[in-house]
């Protein structure tokens, strides 16, 4: 019965994902934030979708901890589901992102609209570079930045290594930093095709300031955040 939902998830996913790549390429003449609006429906429509076919819901703790200018937010990266519903929790968010996802027929079409910071993650020092020039755009243009300081997806129960990028954007930018948590991995695994029915968590922390202090430190100051939430999580 799993596996049957999870087939019907995708395939409505997929019906749902191609009009609204081919609506992408004629709201190049928005303004990116009316862009992202019109875009970030799919989201909506997905988190839909989930809820009412596979069974998965969701519950966020700590909007209070929302800044009202925009931030930069560092946040546990478990799944593709984080990705989706915090468009509909967050404002606007400039996505940090690996480039040749913009390649993906119908989703990376889409997804180069909604303003992101496509980068080359091999680049070193250059990709330090593009976060921050493209990220302070994005701040200025009322976007929120979203960084996975890990990096890449990683499974319940583990830990990747934090990088500083998100960190140094923030101090460099003058915004403070954002923590998030979230269970999303244990009802949406990681390249696993079935996803089960319950509910996620996502946790929102106080806002770590960046004033005067390294990207260091606040680096430090929010993997113990978020490491801390999720073992409570």
């Amino acid at each position: 019965m799993l596996f049957l939902r999870s087939l019907l998830f995708f395939l409505l996913k997929t019906v749902l994902t191609i009009p609204f790549g081919l609506l992408a390429l004629f709201l190049f003449v928005l303004p990116p934030l009316a862009r992202y609006r019109a875009i970030a429906q799919w989201g909506r429509m997905v988190m839909w979708l989930a809820r009412v076919v596979v069974g998965i819901r969701y519950q966020v703790e700590g909007l209070e901890n929302l800044p009202r200018d925009p931030c930069v937010v560092l946040a546990k990266h478990q799944s593709a589901w984080e990705t989706i519903a915090f468009q509909s929790i967050f404002p606007p968010l400039s996505f940090v992102l690996k480039k040749n996802l913009l390649r993906i027929p119908f989703f990376g079409w889409g997804l180069a609209l909604f303003s992101p910071i496509a980068i080359d993650r091999g680049a070193g020092r250059e990709a330090m570079k593009q976060i921050e020039q493209q990220g302070k755009a994005r701040l200025a243009g009322g976007f929120w930045v979203l960084v996975f300081p890990e990096g890449t997806r990683v499974a319940p129960g583990e830990k990747g290594n934090y990088q500083i990028g998100g960190p140094w954007l923030a101090s460099k930018a003058g915004v403070p930093v954002l923590p998030v948590a979230h269970n999303a991995g244990r009802l949406w695994p990681k390249n696993a095709f079935v996803k089960r029915p319950g509910l996620i968590t996502v946790v929102i922390g106080p806002p770590i300031p960046t004033l005067g202090r390294k990207p260091t430190q606040v680096l430090a100051d929010t993997e113990s955040w978020i490491e801390n939430t999720m073992a409570r999580l």
